[in-house]
């Protein structure tokens, strides 16, 4: 079966994937085959490139590979999809070039043990981690320290005893390139030693995962379902209450993230939200903006007239909804409604 590129049209999903995603899916396809050609004209530097595009790349919906490979259509239009991974990677790599440049192409995306192992250390709670690591040598802990996101690095070294933090930052100032065979050695001990126990002792308290469930639902539901939980479990209503982040948390929230969430909403969002807010809470939004432009946001209040208490609690959601993703791309940071004095990124 024959296709005309020029009957082809680009698929919607194709937006997605930019220059090196779209080459790293064609090659994915193309397979060793057909692809060995071509990684045979590539430099060191441009293999690694596409590899680590590829390992990274997920799932590659069917209609992209096929406009990608229109000259193979009869055969890419069966797939279901192409998944690139880390594996699907070393596999395509193996056999058109010597072992020890796979190795070497590899080990350079995702570390000698998987990158994703490091990926997995930097979410473990930073109290949890530094009790892991109080029994450890100091310059074992300067390297696994080294080798973490600094931001995470930063708050284990705060948990750790004043005299060995200071030690260990000592170490991470005096370190030359750790060799290889030690960074394995020390990610097998923690693979085994540590994650492994871990995954066994570390559940995630349910009523946390339910806090998030009903921080998602809207106002009008939301009380609905507290309430009636609260008839049958009431333990578990208050729990939840306790772990949920609201809309007037917003105002124990630092005055330099409270002005990157106001430069961030929408302002007939902040405004429709505002409307049906106590006035604390409206004085901290108010606060963070100029003088002229709280007096803009308070005439297009005062402008919408009466409005649904539903559209301002869908408004206050999405607020709240803002300064969780800003949280969670580092952007402010926000009070732990489990704790008093914690403050979590």
């Amino acid at each position: 079966m024959t296709v005309d590129t020029a009957t082809l049209g680009e698929p919607p999903e194709m937006k997605k994937f930019n220059g090196p995603q779209r080459a790293a899916a064609l090659m994915l396809a193309l397979g060793k085959e057909h692809g060995g050609p071509i990684w045979e004209h590539l430099s060191t530097e441009e293999i690694k490139e596409l590899s680590a595009a590829i390992a990274q790349l997920g799932r590659i919906p069917a209609a992209v590979a096929e406009y990608l490979l229109v000259h193979f259509t009869g055969e890419v239009a069966s797939m279901a999809s192409l998944h690139g991974s880390y594996e699907s990677t070393e596999r395509l790599l193996i056999g058109m070039m010597p072992d020890d440049r796979v190795r070497e192409i590899m080990e350079d995306i995702r570390g000698p043990s998987g990158r994703t192992m490091w990926d997995k250390l930097s979410n473990v709670n930073e109290t949890v981690l530094a009790a892991y690591l109080r029994n450890e040598y100091p310059q074992t802990v300067a390297v696994i320290l080294s080798r973490l996101k600094p931001e995470h690095a930063a708050r284990v070294i705060s948990e750790l005893p004043g005299t060995m933090s200071v030690d260990v930052i000592q170490r991470m100032l005096r370190m030359d390139n750790v060799q290889k065979e030690i960074i394995t050695q020390i990610e097998d001990t923690l693979k085994h030693e540590f994650m492994s126990n871990l995954s066994r002792t570390q559940k995630r308290d349910p009523h946390e995962s339910m806090a998030d469930i009903f921080n998602a639902m809207d106002r009008q539901t939301e009380e609905t379902m507290l309430t009636a939980l609260e008839a049958k479990i009431p333990d578990s209503a208050d729990r939840i209450r306790q772990l949920m982040f609201t809309f007037e948390d917003l105002a124990n929230l630092l005055p330099a993230s409270v002005a990157v969430v106001v430069r961030q909403a929408d302002k007939r969002i902040m405004a429709l939200a505002l409307k049906a807010a106590p006035e604390n809470i409206k004085e901290v939004f108010f606060g963070a903006l100029t003088d002229r432009a709280a007096k803009l946001l308070r005439d297009e209040m005062e402008s919408m007239g009466p409005v649904r208490a539903r559209e301002c609690d869908e408004a206050q959601s999405e607020l709240i909804r803002l300064a969780k993703n800003l949280a969670d791309r580092g952007e402010i940071v926000l009070v732990d409604p489990k704790s008093d004095d914690a403050m979590v990124y």
